[in-house]
């Protein structure tokens, strides 16, 4: 069981009365209560809580009932180590992704007139319009008994990462058409682990929906579908935007397997098998007003297990420390603090990091004084956690979004040329040498001018090519493999990072380019 919970990273799903080879032979009521006195006792040792997700009575050739059970074993944390999932959420505007996650997160449901997403809001203008425009961050956590634990009860932050063993971060992104830079910037930066597309029931697929799925897609982010407002529109209504949603699912582009949840058996099975297979999307109905199937979805929340296992975290923590930075503030009495997550490696307070590049592709020194994850302080982090880290007294406006906190010893690679293999998909025109696109790699948005496209005069909608990129402004940390997605206009396209030419460490920029234009 240490095992299991272990590679879970605290979470292990036991079956009873199901055999080796997966015949469903059930236990008598005698015997199912002492196996799960046995499993309670097992899971106290290791300092870990049962919860029966299911029940079910099965067909066996004897006279005595038979049941078999579906147990949840959660490690109750130790030292702010809970479950960290991150869940971006996607949708047209106005489809109701605030406030479903004001239902959720404050506990309270909604008046219809938008009260629950008011303190999810993070500017003025916001409030007055009702519209998403920036990236906020909601938690909502489950104890390890499988409780929601939210700012219900007038929790604060705090409490809530102290009470809970498993985490959800919500990443609620702009459904406006005219915010999509900061979409696209919230799926590529904070590295979500899924995506919850809202669809609104009465409006069905309209607006930046498509975009959206197409978005999540290219980035491989599993996604799960939510059918918000049914309280406003009749049964057919809905059904046929559920119809509408199947059947762009399961389109060749798409190619995936729609689970439409209707109840908690759905919601248990839809969590597990959306883990194991990447094409299955379970599909959910609900209102955020009348409260109708919330719970399908909190269920599904507690049980979904994390993509990565033990192991690959192990992997990425014994590399060196970087850090994307991703959000700048000032804090009064604190001082300049950097919002982001850790790529990979381990970070502590008083760590010696170096930052950037600069627009001359620089580093400088700095050294990280508090760390905050959830607004609670901590005193590591990491791979693979989002924190803010204080810096002291280090100058805000050597900091822009897109940089990177390393160690020193890294000897980051930085370049102003990169090559990317690309699909283009969709161009109104051609798209050839010269061309001018808004790069976003990871957490690097830039302005990226066209230098050669190889072996193509030039490219329409659906080709595929490699193609050398320029960035305009300032040289950027990239990795090889990372995945890219660019967009002008309407163009659109998505690729991976095939080849870079590193700058010789720490030269001025204006010398690369005359050596550019020299040859």
């Amino acid at each position: 069981m240490k095992w299991r919970l272990q590679e879970g990273r605290g979470e292990a799903v036991y079956q009873i009365g199901v055999e080796d080879n997966g015949m469903l032979v059930g236990l008598a009521e005698e015997d199912m209560r002492a196996s799960l006195k046995t499993l309670h006792r097992m899971a106290e040792k290791v300092g870990a809580d049962i919860t029966v997700l299911r029940e079910r009575e099965v067909e066996y050739d004897s006279d005595v009932p038979r049941k078999i059970a579906e147990v949840l074993i959660r490690k109750v944390p130790d030292d702010q180590q809970f479950l960290d999932l991150r869940v971006a959420v996607l949708g047209n505007v106005d489809s109701g992704k605030s406030t479903l996650l004001g239902v959720l997160t404050q506990g309270e449901l909604d008046n219809g007139r938008g009260r629950a997403r008011l303190n999810l809001f993070r500017h003025l203008h916001e409030i007055q319009t009702g519209r998403t425009s920036s990236i906020s961050f909601e938690i909502l956590g489950f104890s390890s008994k499988g409780e929601v634990v939210n700012y219900s009860e007038s929790r604060t932050a705090e409490e809530i990462c102290e009470s809970a063993s498993k985490m959800i971060t919500f990443i609620d992104l702009a459904g406006h058409h005219k915010y999509l830079k900061t979409t696209i910037f919230g799926l590529t930066s904070y590295c979500p682990d899924f995506a919850m597309l809202v669809v609104s029931a009465n409006t069905g697929i309209a607006g930046t929906t498509r975009e959206h799925l197409g978005l999540a897609m290219a980035l491989k982010v599993p996604i799960f579908i939510v059918v918000s407002k049914v309280d406003l529109c009749t049964r057919a209504t809905v059904e046929r935007t559920v119809r509408q949603l199947e059947r762009i699912l399961k389109q060749p582009g798409c190619n995936k397997v729609p689970l439409v949840v209707g109840n908690t058996d759905d919601a248990v099975t839809a969590a597990q098998q959306f883990a194991q297979s990447p094409n299955i999307t379970p599909i959910f109905t609900l209102s955020s007003v009348s409260g109708e199937s919330l719970d399908l979805l909190k269920v599904f929340f507690n049980i979904i297990p994390p993509l990565s296992n033990s192991k690959e975290q192990e992997e990425l923590m014994q590399q060196l420390t970087e850090f994307q930075v991703d959000e700048i503030y000032t804090v009064p009495e604190v001082g300049t603090v950097v919002g982001g997550t850790l790529y990979s490696g381990i970070c502590r307070e008083g760590e010696q990091l170096v930052v950037g590049p600069t627009d001359s592709g620089q580093f400088h020194k700095l050294t990280v004084g508090s760390i905050q994850r959830n607004r609670s302080a901590c005193r590591v982090l990491r791979a693979g956690q989002a924190a803010t880290l204080a810096l002291g007294s280090f100058d805000r406006s050597l900091l822009r979004k897109g940089m990177v906190m390393v160690s020193p010893e890294m000897d980051p690679t930085i370049c102003w040329l990169f090559e990317a293999e690309i699909v283009l998909l969709f161009h109104a025109k051609t798209f050839h040498k010269g061309f001018q696109v808004t790069v976003h790699v990871g957490n690097v948005r830039q302005t990226a001018t066209v230098v050669a496209v190889h072996g193509k005069e030039e490219l329409r909608t659906g080709e595929k090519a490699v193609v050398r990129f320029k960035f305009i402004k300032h040289p950027e940390y990239l990795k090889v493999g990372a995945k890219l997605l660019f967009r002008e206009g309407v163009t659109k396209g998505i690729g991976h990072v095939t080849k870079l030419q590193p700058v010789a460490q720490y030269r001025p920029s204006h010398s690369e380019d005359e050596e550019a234009e020299s040859p």
